[in-house]
């Protein structure tokens, strides 16, 4: 993949201070470019699938930080950094980049187990139940007129027919097809309003949700087709990583003085 110099030089800007050593890459104006401050970035690039590590890579890389160490001294000579919206930036960024070390260690010290991962996982499989159900629905706005469609359905009208009036114009074209989904997926009234229906049956009774008043058709049930712990794996572990730190966060707040 070909690392485009404009996306280079935005990603120089972002990248963060690296030590200074005494092999250097360039001096600018006496002032040096550590070669550490380009093996970051290298790094960064090459971990970011937007490049391999290479000459015309590393040329590149130098080039950009030459030119962003000469806008730096030119930004400062103008008094650019004396500003108050850039010194507020400038803060912003320092507390961004410290906060974000802090957590990076904390969740190296605390990380996410297995067993968490697995637990949740058969969490989620509880939640989810394992049957999926292909229903309809009319949507009406009041409780008399979801009644009225009830009586019209027992009568011999066909429920794709009836659907048409529904004010859920998103599926009224289709029957009010909402196609295969586990419970979990539509709100609880909405859910208990079908689970316990037979194949081909109707709700006796209007549900009501937030949404409005439902006639529910149950057209069919099949097993659930559930992904592996494998496959959401990741995402687990991401999910249970953002809580611990929001639990890490939470509690330093709460022992804070804060007036």
């Amino acid at each position: 993949m070909t690392f485009k110099p404009a996306r280079l030089l935005l990603a120089l800007i972002a990248v963060g201070a690296a030590p200074a050593f005494a092999q250097n890459l360039a001096v600018v104006n006496g002032k040096p470019i550590p070669s550490a401050r380009a093996d970051a970035m290298v790094k960064q690039v090459v971990a970011q699938g937007q490049g391999q590590d290479s000459p015309q890579l590393r040329e590149m890389i130098k080039k950009g930080l030459i030119e962003r160490e000469v806008l730096m001294q030119e930004a400062v000579k103008q008094g650019y950094d004396k500003k108050p919206e850039v010194k507020a930036a400038l803060d912003n960024a320092r507390q961004a980049i410290v906060v974000n070390q802090l957590a990076k260690d904390y969740i190296t010290k605390n990380p996410v187990s297995d067993a968490e991962i697995k637990a949740e996982y058969d969490k989620f499989k509880a939640q989810t139940g394992d049957k999926e159900y292909h229903v309809r629905h009319i949507l009406a706005e009041n409780e008399a007129d979801a009644k009225a469609i009830i009586a019209k359905l027992k009568g011999g009208a066909k429920f794709e027919d009836l659907a048409k009036q529904s004010k859920d114009t998103g599926t009224a074209n289709s029957g009010g097809d909402l196609d295969w989904a586990v419970p979990a997926s539509f709100p609880a009234e909405f859910a208990a309003g079908f689970t316990g229906l037979q194949k081909g049956a109707i709700t006796e009774t209007p549900v009501k949700t937030q949404a409005g008043y439902h006639v529910i058709k149950l057209d069919d049930t099949r097993a659930a087709k559930l992904p592996s712990l494998e496959e959401v794996k990741p995402q687990i572990a991401d999910s249970l990583t953002q809580q611990k730190l929001q639990a890490y966060s939470d509690q330093m707040v709460k022992k804070a003085k804060v007036q």
